[in-house]
């Protein structure tokens, strides 16, 4: 039986797929890359039926391991992304009592040096590693560096400190969303920072997909880049 959650997830689904190009036409900017730790970004371009101009799209990436890779995003997109079996990841013990679709779909690795600077990539919404690999390679290779913005969440493991590392990236134009208040997070005035609390019935311990916004704000975000 569906659930709340996918039924909104459904709707919204729709939305893009209808009325894609009549949001798309309150844009100024139609080349810009989103680089978001889950699906958000994807779903902001077909919101606005535009081609995906990020390799984060589809997939997730756990808190620890996001802001890593946005702490040293061009090292991290220029080295070889390789794949592991489930039972490999370093998060397997997190995900195999929350998840019942763990190991069904492939999970990306990108290291620069130490162990200890590995990341892991999620990529719930592919079929193979194949898939996930050209998809990857072709995306990084349509990123505006000029016009990006830096998403993130409370989602997957987020902490307090995730958040100020993310609130402290060097970004002009950044994102946080989350169902939680933070009002340390909050009253800290980073520059190019949108910050956003949103309420959402069921409550939940991290921001559902569906309640992360697609409205006016998104918009306005885009065109000021």
């Amino acid at each position: 039986m569906p659930t709340y959650e996918g039924l909104r997830l459904k709707i919204l689904k729709y939305d893009r797929k209808l009325f894609g190009n009549a949001h798309q036409k309150s844009l100024k900017h139609k080349k810009f890359t989103i680089i978001s730790n889950n699906c958000w970004g994807g779903e902001v371009y077909e919101y606005y039926s535009l081609q995906k101009q990020s390799p984060t799209v589809g997939l997730f990436f756990m808190a620890d391991d996001y802001i890593r890779f946005v702490s040293y995003l061009r090292d991290y997109l220029n080295a070889e992304l390789k794949f592991i079996k489930p039972e490999q990841s370093k998060w397997k013990e997190y995900w195999l009592h929350k998840d019942s679709r763990f190991g069904t779909y492939p999970i990306g690795q990108l290291q620069l040096g130490r162990e200890t600077e590995t990341v892991e990539i999620f990529f719930l919404h592919y079929h193979s590693e194949e898939e996930a690999r050209s998809k990857w390679q072709r995306r990084c290779e349509r990123i505006n560096w000029d016009k990006m913005i830096v998403k993130f969440n409370d989602q997957n493991g987020c902490t307090e400190e995730h958040i100020r590392k993310s609130v402290d990236l060097n970004f002009p134009h950044k994102a946080f969303f989350t169902c939680k208040s933070w009002p340390e997070i909050k009253g800290r005035k980073a520059s190019g920072l949108w910050y956003e609390e949103i309420s959402q019935f069921p409550q939940h311990e991290q921001i559902m997909a569906s309640f992360e916004p697609f409205n006016k704000k998104v918009t306005q975000l885009i065109n000021s880049l």
